[in-house]
């Protein structure tokens, strides 16, 4: 799916409906009944949260992923592995060169994320 060119689509938030076009949460959506895990960040979980502050967090996340991709035209550009364990697509989100993943963590609602653990978020802590 993309491997460079720029695709677009209107996202909502997933519901019970058949997922086609819709944001799962912060760090992945479905575009056209694919599962993509965005690559390069990791948001706070919304199902389910393990505390209010990552509800508040993965909630504000969602909504910035999702307007970001609902501005225009954006690349998804493979890594190394192709899927990981849940069967999901993993790609880099950008827009004119620009990670979308990176524009979370520079609010403050993703980390960066090259593989292994990940951290909790219900700690107050610098992201």
């Amino acid at each position: 799916m993309s491997g460079g060119k720029a695709v677009s689509a209107r996202f909502t938030i997933c519901g019970h409906a058949k997922r086609i076009d819709c944001m799962v949460d912060g760090d992945t959506f479905w575009m056209a009944g694919t599962k993509i895990r965005i690559a390069d960040i990791d948001t706070p979980e919304t199902h389910p949260p393990r505390c209010a502050r990552e509800a508040r967090l993965g909630q504000a996340a969602t909504l910035k992923m999702q307007a970001l991709l609902n501005a225009g035209p954006f690349t998804l550009t493979p890594i190394k592995r192709d899927v990981d364990r849940y069967g999901r697509k993993l790609r880099i989100v950008e827009r004119d060169g620009v990670s979308l993943g990176a524009v979370l963590v520079r609010h403050g609602l993703a980390r960066r994320y090259g593989g292994g653990k990940r951290a909790g978020w219900c700690a107050v802590s610098r992201v």
